[in-house]
């Protein structure tokens, strides 16, 4: 089966075919940097992450480009606020940013082009823009793009172009021409960064940054670009005009936009006072729990963040883990035919639009069959492990020692004082202490004192730890 990626340009999915065989040129908007990333941040990084991933599983020769936006108003007005320099500033987050980043498991982009180090290709595409005609200087010195003279403009969000400008209001000292006209360079403020150009000193608008960024990295026509879906109007609409009346070639082929973080059902916002950066959520759940929670579902979909839903991720992990415990995962993996369809299934899921949901019902179904073989066959429990976590590996998951992630759960975590003080360690049992608690119950067990044994377990219970006896002795981990 051929992979399949829904083309939000033409609005169905179609059989992916790069530009150049065996190579794909895929770009990603960013981070704008005067804050610590939020959850929307963080449902882009893991997603196409795990696009890029499944490219390079299929075999292709992937160039990744996720671009920083360390210029713009918002920058500009928090360094203010803060009474720090723009450089300071963007380069604290750039650098909390790539924290985050590697916390959830994500691969860095080959290429991280900076706007700040982009100005020059913005002011060539710019020029170009004026020679061809899309583009003209405003009565205030702004240079602005003429989005009448760009036919299909709005092609990408499906709007309508006279809807869009009767919905638009210019007031009388504006210095565009139309209500739709976007800013290409903006002439320098008194304070402000300034750049020099053919126009005077100034630096660009958001939208011509990503389009010099991705033509220089990538070239004027390349595979996909990807974003957010909040995205689509007007920033990669203005790209797609931008682009292509500068160079007059198709700017890219397949359009991705994933779908929008909700926070219990609602929009997630400032203002609603229910709004997580990833850090917030990093202090409760584990990354790869919340890995694992923008995984599970669909990309293109809307992805709602709750404590129960994050503690479902938690344990639904938590059984794939446990499927690994004990078991050498490192084996290599027969092509047998119970393996051969589990990978089979995995990648149909996979090709159809990365549809994640259905390939992590695999990693369960195999997760059901490794435990199943536990007890009969170890060498077929050991195969099936070792495909598990070969699969488990695309997705970004599955890769942390068993063991490990079992007795590092959420209980693990220091918990904040809600005066924002040092963490409390106290209430937290350390490994040896839970030993020791273990070793005292099995003694009560040999002397068969029932009751000091279930006091122990009901104990051990009550600080998140959960015991589980086998044939081999009893192993624990935390909720």
């Amino acid at each position: 089966m051929m992979l399949k990626i829904y083309n939000s340009l033409t609005g169905r999915k179609e059989v992916f075919t790069p530009i150049e065989p065996g190579k794909v040129r895929l770009y990603v908007c960013g981070m704008t940097v005067y804050d610590y990333c939020h959850l929307g941040h963080a449902r882009v990084m893991v997603v196409f992450d795990m696009v890029v991933r499944y490219l390079r599983y299929l075999g292709y020769e992937v160039t990744y480009v996720r671009n920083i936006t360390d210029i713009d108003d918002k920058i500009i007005k928090r360094a203010n606020e803060n009474g720090e320099s723009i450089a300071a500033l963007t380069a604290r987050f750039i650098d909390a940013m790539h924290e985050d980043e590697r916390a959830l498991g994500v691969l860095p982009p080959d290429i991280e082009p900076r706007a700040t180090e982009s100005i020059d290709d913005m002011v060539a595409m710019i020029q170009s823009l004026i020679d061809r005609g899309y583009a003209y200087i405003g009565d205030n010195g702004d240079v602005f793009y003429a989005v009448s003279k760009f036919e299909g403009y709005g092609r990408l969000s499906g709007k309508n172009i006279e809807d869009l400008r009767a919905g638009e209001r210019v007031e009388i000292e504006e210095a565009k021409r139309d209500p739709l006209d976007f800013v290409l360079w903006k002439m320098a403020k008194p304070g402000e960064p300034a750049w020099d150009s053919p126009w005077g000193k100034g630096r660009p608008g958001w939208h011509i940054e990503c389009s010099a960024m991705s033509t220089r990295c990538l070239g004027h026509h390349f595979d996909i670009h990807g974003g957010g879906m909040d995205l689509q109007f007007p920033h990669h609409e203005n790209e797609i005009a931008q682009s292509e009346g500068a160079t007059g070639e198709k700017f890219v082929n397949v359009w991705m936009h994933n779908g929008f973080v909700r926070v219990n059902e609602e929009k997630m916002s400032k203002s609603l006072g229910n709004f997580f950066t990833v850090r917030e959520v990093l202090a409760r759940y584990r990354p790869e729990v919340v890995r694992f929670f923008i995984l599970n579902s669909h990309y293109r979909s809307p992805l709602n963040y709750s404590d129960e839903n994050l503690d479902e991720a938690n344990a639904a992990l938590t059984r794939l883990y446990t499927a690994l415990r004990g078991i050498r995962s490192d084996v290599p993996v027969s092509e047998g035919d119970r393996n051969k369809a589990f990978i089979s299934r995995f990648e149909e899921a996979m090709n159809d639009d990365f549809n994640t949901p259905e390939a992590i019902a695999v990693l369960f179904e195999l997760a059901r069959e490794v435990n199943r073989a536990r007890n009969a066959s170890r060498d077929e429990a050991e195969n099936l492990a070792g495909t598990l976590k070969r699969l488990g590996e695309i997705l970004g998951l599955l890769q942390t020692d068993p063991e490990e992630f079992l007795k590092s759960g959420p209980g693990a975590l220091r918990l904040q004082t809600k005066t924002g003080a040092e963490f409390d360690a106290e209430i937290i049992w350390s490994d040896e202490r839970i030993e020791q608690k273990i070793q005292e119950r099995l003694e009560a067990r040999k002397k068969k004192d029932w009751a000091t044994a279930d006091r122990i377990r009901n104990e051990l219970k009550e600080q998140g730890i959960i015991l589980e006896d086998t044939a081999d002795g009893t192993t624990w981990r935390r909720l």
